[in-house]
């Protein structure tokens, strides 16, 4: 590992929230900071105070955390990045790579890439009244992988402190693979500090592509480090003796934690389950220990299952 590597947290919606991440951040040392969820912002929105929770200075000790914003209008987006300033913000992230339809639709997320007259005229509309540094999220394209390509030559002379490029498509979601070619084209043209991001499942994952990308020095990761928390450390050689007890621990702190905030079994529940349909990775047979947990209707049958898994993962020497 070169010793200037740096991991970032991805943002996973409906998971990664203030909450996960500081339990997270304590459980499972690796990561140097974390890219919170996108918040959509409004001007004139009456739950300013509720759009902004999730960042909250007091939610958000022990990890440098970077806000993201989902926008295309620049008033808006200026709005919400000065009051993310008053919190103490010095940095926010753009998404230019979301690839949900009811986004892309809208002309948002990497539904944006196929526009780029559009993204460069936010960009000389916002770069000269931005109290923060602005950094970019994307994906290749939306439907073609030279959308990003062509845009990153004209971003040569803006201020933009990094990209974070997904190799894959708007279109394609989560399927399929990585296309390493084109981000390595991407890679060739910007002149700006490039963030890897994508199908970082494994140690040896990241070993293969640290030899491909030797000058990448910042790398993302999300589903992978859900399905398995220790990743992070294995990357930076943190060694970790007691793993299921570990994981016993965070699971039922953020159990605990949800269990206060969220109102009724149906949302805590459907709150865990998200994180089970990476986490029962884990808990080889993969797909059989995640229709189990799907299954669960009630509470007292989630803990009773979630307990039965760590005293089989336990018997086994996971």
């Amino acid at each position: 590992m070169h010793k200037t590597t740096e991991l970032v947290l991805a943002p996973i919606r409906g998971i990664t929230d203030c909450y996960f991440r500081q339990l997270f951040h304590r459980y499972f040392p690796g990561f140097d900071s974390a890219l919170a969820p996108f918040i959509n912002p409004q001007r004139f929105s009456h739950f300013q105070a509720k759009q902004v929770k999730d960042l909250l200075p007091e939610l958000n000790q022990g990890m440098c955390v970077t806000p993201q914003l989902l926008h295309t209008n620049a008033e808006d987006f200026l709005f919400l990045a000065s009051r993310l300033h008053e919190l103490g913000y010095t940095e926010i992230n753009w998404n230019l790579g979301c690839p949900a339809p009811m986004v892309t639709k809208k002309k948002r997320g990497s539904g944006l890439l196929p526009h780029p007259d559009e993204i460069i005229t936010f960009l000389d509309t916002v770069l000269p009244r931005l109290p923060v540094k602005l950094s970019i999220k994307t994906r290749l394209g939306l439907n073609r992988n030279d959308e990003l390509l062509n845009l990153l030559p004209r971003l040569k002379d803006y201020p933009i402190s990094e990209i974070i490029i997904h190799g894959r498509l708007g279109s394609q979601l989560y399927r399929g693979t990585i296309d390493q070619d084109a981000f390595a084209e991407c890679l060739g043209v910007s002149s700006h500090s490039i963030v890897y991001n994508g199908d970082i499942c494994t140690l040896a994952d990241f070993k293969r592509l640290e030899g491909k990308f030797p000058t990448i020095q910042k790398w993302m990761i999300g589903r992978g480090a859900l399905a398995n928390p220790f990743l992070a450390g294995e990357i930076k050689g943190i060694a970790t003796k007691e793993r299921l007890k570990q994981l016993h621990g965070f699971h039922q702190e953020l159990f605990d934690c949800y269990r206060e905030l969220l109102s009724g079994q149906a949302h805590l529940l459907g709150r865990l389950k998200q994180l089970w349909f990476y986490l029962s990775d884990f808990f080889p047979p993969q797909q059989k220990t995640w229709k189990k947990i799907k299954k669960c209707k009630t509470e007292e049958k989630y803990r009773q299952l979630v307990e039965e898994l760590f005293q089989e993962a336990s018997n086994t020497s996971l």
